[in-house]
C-alpha cells in the first residue's frame, strides 16, 4: 500500500498587516514538509485547490513544481484539482509540465471540490455542476489519450485537429478521480476505468464499501481489468509518538476549523465527544501513536475490500511546522512499515 500526505498549504487568518511575510513563511515550511517526507521515505505528496483566505493552494502545480525541484523520488500529485472551474487543455498543460520536471512524478487526482467557491470566480453557473464536470473531464481524457484533439462539447469552445503539447514522461499520465459521497461519481469512475480515491472526513469509513462495491461492478461492467479499479482513500490524520500526545495537538485546532465552517455549511459546533467517537476504532478520523494507527488503516482497508494507498491530510488543525514534521518522519519511518509488514 502506498502512504501518502495531502496539505490544503493552511495559511494564517489573522487581520494583522505581516499576513503576506506570514504566507510566505507558510509555503517555505510547506516545501521543507514536502522535501522531508521523500527523505523519510513517504510514497507521495498531494496539493488541494481552494480560493479561500484560509489556504495557499490555489495555484497547486506551481507549488509541486516547485517540491519537483527538491526532491528525488515521491509522487507529486493534486488532492484535488477542481476540474469544473479550470480548462482541461491548462490542466494537462501544467502537470505534463510537472511530470517532465519530476522525471516521471506527477499525477492527478480530479474532482468537482469540496467548496463552490471556484464557480463564481471563474464565472461558471453551479445548476451546472455535474454537467460541466463530465464534459471537462471527458476533454482531459481525450487530450490524455490524443497529441492531435478534435472535440466539441457545451462549455468550452471545439477543438478541431488541435495539438497539444507538452506530452508527458509517463504514458498515460496518470489521473484519479476523486470522489465524496455520491453514487453517480462511483458509477462514473468505474465505467471510465479511472482509479478512485475516495475522500471520508466524518462518520464511519466502512460505511463508504457499498459505494466501493458499486465502482468495482461498474468498472467490471464496462470491461475494465479488476486490477486496474485502484481504490486509495483520504481521511483527516496526524501521529505523534503516543496517542494521548496526539489527540492533545491535534484536537483544538480541529475543533476551531471544523466549528468555523460548520458555520457556513449549518454544521453544529464541534466537541469533544464528537472528536472522540470519530476517532473510534471504526471512524473516519486517525489521530493517534504509529503502531495504533497503522492498525487502523489496515482495518479500515479490509472492511472497504483493500486499498492501495491512503493519504493524511493534517494542517487543518493549526498545528506548528515542527509538529506536522515530526508527524511525517513518524509515518515515513514507523507506520508504512508496519502497514507494509501486517497488510
Amino acid at each position: 500500500m502506498e502512504i501518502g500526505i495531502d496539505s490544503f498549504a493552511a495559511a494564517s487568518v489573522g487581520n494583522d498587516a505581516d499576513t503576506t511575510t506570514k504566507s510566505m513563511l507558510a509555503l517555505e515550511q510547506l516545501l521543507e514538509r514536502i522535501e522531508h517526507a521523500d527523505k523519510v521515505g513517504i510514497d507521495l505528496f498531494g496539493i488541494g485547490e481552494h480560493h479561500r483566505r484560509e489556504f495557499l493552494d490555489s495555484a497547486p502545480t506551481i507549488l509541486l513544481a516547485a517540491a519537483a525541484a527538491r526532491t528525488k523520488t515521491i509522487k507529486l500529485t493534486s488532492a484535488v484539482t477542481v476540474l469544473s472551474a479550470a480548462d482541461p487543455v491548462r490542466v494537462f498543460q501544467n502537470f505534463s509540465t510537472l511530470d517532465l520536471i519530476s522525471k516521471g512524478r506527477a499525477e492527478i487526482v480530479v474532482g468537482r471540490g469540496s467548496f463552490t467557491e471556484a464557480f463564481p470566480l471563474f464565472g461558471y453557473n453551479l445548476n451546472d455542476y455535474d454537467e460541466v464536470f463530465s464534459e471537462k473531464l471527458d476533454l482531459l481524457l481525450t487530450i490524455r489519450n490524443n497529441e492531435f484533439v478534435t472535440w466539441s462539447g457545451k462549455f468550452r469552445p471545439a477543438l478541431k485537429h488541435q495539438a497539444i503539447y507538452p506530452r508527458p514522461l509517463q504514458n498515460p499520465l496518470p489521473i484519479w478521480l476523486g470522489v465524496g459521497g455520491t453514487p453517480e461519481s462511483f458509477v462514473r469512475a468505474g465505467t471510465l476505468g479511472l482509479p478512485l480515491m475516495v475522500a471520508v472526513i466524518g462518520g464511519e469509513t466502512h460505511r463508504f464499501r457499498p459505494l466501493i462495491d458499486l465502482y468495482k461492478r461498474a468498472g467490471e461492467k464496462a470491461g475494465h481489468a479488476p486490477e486496474k479499479l485502484k481504490v486509495g482513500l483520504h481521511s483527516l490524520g496526524y501521529v505523534a509518538d503516543t496517542s494521548e500526545t496526539a489527540i492533545n495537538d491535534f484536537y483544538p485546532g480541529y475543533a476551531e476549523t471544523f466549528t468555523r465552517i460548520g458555520k457556513e455549511r449549518g454544521w453544529p459546533a464541534v466537541t469533544r465527544g464528537h472528536f472522540d467517537a470519530q476517532n473510534g476504532p471504526r471512524g473516519a478520523l486517525l489521530i493517534g501513536g504509529p503502531e495504533e494507527i497503522a492498525e487502523k488503516i489496515i482495518r479500515h482497508s479490509q472492511a472497504l475490500g483493500g486499498i492501495s494507498r491512503f493519504t493524511f491530510q493534517m494542517d487543518n488543525a493549526a498545528l506548528p511546522h515542527e509538529k506536522l514534521m515530526r508527524s511525517i518522519e513518524l509515518i515515513g519511518t514507523k507506520v508504512k512499515a508496519w502497514v507494509n509488514e501486517n497488510e
